[in-house]
């Protein structure tokens, strides 16, 4: 067996993505396995500040120099990809400039998830990631928002409240905790990182696979809203995640990121974002189709992504590191 086919069923067979199987399956056969709203919300807060702790502390030590080039390219990222987004998604002629600045901003920011799977993924195979991937994570969160809402309203005499936009990014949940958790493992000390180790970060894995259990359940009772998109978007929806993120390993490895960085940033830039983008999209552009965005992101991209598109940059990113 290949070393390629080796990974690719490490991947699928992981507890993960089994259990993100299960929910699609669970929620086809008209079974209730999505977790009660109140625990999705604890799980979603959970995740972000657990995993910006653990990007925070491991901070301590990184020089200015080694962040920096990767924190620029990463942020050159999330300016380029919601504008190929937007102008790709132009041949697929039933969606207005609104609805393709929509999709622009939900996949040029990025999605916890996917990030958290292809942490642990690569962490089950002994795969190293700069410490400060959580850093690059939060920087990519925000430049694809507002550029997919500029681009989506630019030409369409739309009023965009852009105080109101630029809170709800910077302010809103996922950002709010990820640079909160950042900055707080970022002063800690050890032995006040030691102490909440144990459940932030001993037990991250096992939460999050309840996590994909519900979006598994999502993904599954969505299916029917999935077909309804029609193919252009089903296309766009696994295409698209494989040339961003072939953009996102080639800025890696320009950028000095290791094999395991290179990957990771490749996943970040071709993940697409269901909880941050809703909300922004909500507030600048009432009528855009957010559930099309939506339904794409989770319904579509996720799926892609964590079934093969993980080990897909993984290797993706050994090519570009070896020529």
């Amino acid at each position: 067996m290949s070393s390629s086919l080796e990974v690719a069923v490490s991947n699928l067979t992981s507890v993960a993505v089994l259990v993100f199987a299960f929910g699609f399956l669970a929620a086809r056969i008209k079974s209730d396995v999505r977790l009660p709203d109140p625990i999705y919300q604890i799980i979603s807060i959970y995740l972000l500040l657990g995993i910006g702790l653990k990007g925070g502390h491991a901070l301590h030590g990184v020089s200015l120099e080694e962040f920096l080039l990767p924190a620029v390219g990463t942020i050159a990222i999330g300016l380029l990809i919601p504008v190929i987004a937007f102008f790709t998604l132009k041949w697929i002629r039933a969606l207005s400039a609104l609805d393709r600045g929509a999709l622009a901003a939900h996949y040029g920011s990025t999605s916890l998830v996917t990030f958290s799977a292809g942490l642990l993924f690569l962490e089950n195979n002994l795969i190293e990631v700069e410490g400060f991937a959580t850093a690059l994570l939060t920087l990519l969160e925000i430049p694809g928002l507002i550029v997919g809402i500029y681009l989506g309203t630019r030409h369409n005499e739309v009023k965009v409240p852009w105080r109101a936009t630029l809170l709800e990014v910077l302010l809103g949940k996922t950002v709010l905790l990820l640079a909160g958790g950042l900055l707080v493992g970022a002063i800690t000390s050890d032995a006040g990182y030691d102490k909440v180790a144990p459940f932030f970060v001993d037990l991250q894995n096992g939460i999050l696979v309840l996590f994909l259990l519900h979006l598994g359940f999502l993904a599954g009772n969505n299916w029917i809203e999935i077909k309804r998109v029609g193919l252009p978007v089903v296309f766009f929806g696994v295409s698209f995640p494989l040339l961003a993120g072939t953009i996102g390993a080639v800025v890696g490895t320009m950028t000095g990121l290791s094999v395991g960085g290179s990957a990771i940033l490749a996943l970040l830039a071709a993940s697409a974002s269901y909880i941050a983008a809703p909300a922004a999209v909500s507030v600048a552009m009432p009528k855009a189709n957010a559930s099309l965005a939506l339904i794409s992101s989770i319904g579509i991209t996720f799926p892609f992504n964590l079934l093969l598109g993980i080990p897909i940059y993984l290797e993706i990113s050994k090519f570009i590191h070896g020529l």
